[in-house]
């Protein structure tokens, strides 16, 4: 007698946006480490979607409610990047911002990472993606030579609670995961904003007190001083000293969805020529597929972009000479053979 098993296959569809500029060269780049990834038990599907100022242009609609329906049918998605005009367009918002509204996008989570060099780096920066100056509420008033323009800002909390949370449980994992203790610092300025920063700086310490945070220290710093200690200390470092932010990738997360960001704009200048560092993109992809539940799939991109990295396979911004294309063509050889 035989027995015959049949492996589950898990089938992701997965949003794509590739919005403006260097996003159309990108998203297709991560686009193919997915593809890279499928095998007899995990397939991805894809959904093509339009947002950003050129979808505005021709359509008048920066955020057309098919891409936000669509998404709803989706896993996860991939954003690109978008280019936002620095002066009011009447009609335009961004399409970012109204994403994370739309789908409770709460949560921004951006690692910045660099295994190589003498100091490595490995930092996470949690944000509030709701609420702050993100409710855009704005207003002007006065004649010309006398106008006054305000922004309402907006802390509750609600959502200080919940951005602490999803801080504090990130540390402890990182805590059980790595053996040492982990540190959330809480980053304000409510030594002038004594009400709003206040509110949120006592928020997420009540959270930190009310629970069981093993392995977890908390501590807060002004954020003029913490950008100081960001530049003072390497081993600290932001996305300036890991060398490009065309490294540095993140995920927009809420309770049923999950969005991957790289953390570089939409690079108009270099736009179209092939250059651009599809890194960033990738290893937004890495975690997505770890938000998904598949840690093991997001170490195989991750060391497979240290990898080529380490070969010396790097675009322009990092002082290479390699296009998006070939930088994509080294990180898919290296996971085939991970």
């Amino acid at each position: 007698m035989s027995r015959t098993f049949h492996r589950t296959l898990l089938t992701y569809r997965i949003g794509l946006i590739p919005g403006d500029g260097i996003g159309k060269e990108v998203i297709p780049a991560a686009q193919r480490i997915f593809t890279a990834l499928s095998s007899q038990s995990i397939r991805f599907e894809f959904e093509n979607l339009a947002a950003g100022f050129e979808t505005f242009k021709k359509t008048g609609d920066a955020l057309p409610d098919a891409t936000v329906e669509k998404l709803k049918s989706c896993h996860a998605a991939l954003f690109g990047a978008v280019s936002s005009p620095s002066h009011k367009v009447e009609g335009y918002s961004s399409p970012i911002v109204g994403l994370r509204k739309k789908l409770d996008l709460y949560a921004n989570i951006r690692p910045v990472k660099l295994t190589t060099g003498k100091r490595p780096i490995d930092l996470v920066i949690v944000r509030e993606n709701t609420e702050c100056l993100y409710i855009k509420k704005e207003s002007i008033s006065g004649e010309p030579g006398s106008r006054v323009a305000l922004a309402t800002r907006q802390i509750s909390e609600f959502a200080s609670r919940r951005i602490g949370k999803v801080a504090l449980e990130l540390a402890q994992s990182r805590s059980r995961r790595f053996g040492r203790k982990s540190k959330v610092t809480i980053v304000h300025k409510s030594n002038v904003l004594s009400v709003t920063d206040g509110l949120f700086r006592e928020s997420v310490r009540n959270v930190y007190d009310e629970g069981d945070w093993d392995g977890v220290e908390i501590e807060d710093q002004i954020v003029d001083s913490m950008v100081y200690r960001l530049f003072r200390e390497p081993d600290d470092g932001a996305a300036a000293l890991v060398g490009s932010l065309g490294l540095v990738p993140s995920v927009n997360q809420g309770e049923k969805f999950i969005m991957g960001e790289p953390v570089h704009g939409s690079a108009p200048d270099i736009a179209g020529q092939g250059i651009a560092n599809p890194i960033a993109a990738i290893r937004s992809v890495a975690m997505v597929i770890g938000k998904l539940g598949h840690s093991d799939l997001a170490g195989r991109i991750e060391n497979a972009v240290d990898e080529t990295v380490e070969t010396g396979i790097t675009t322009r911004d990092m002082g290479g000479k390699n296009s998006t294309e070939e930088v994509t063509i080294a990180i898919e050889k290296k996971l085939a053979k991970a």
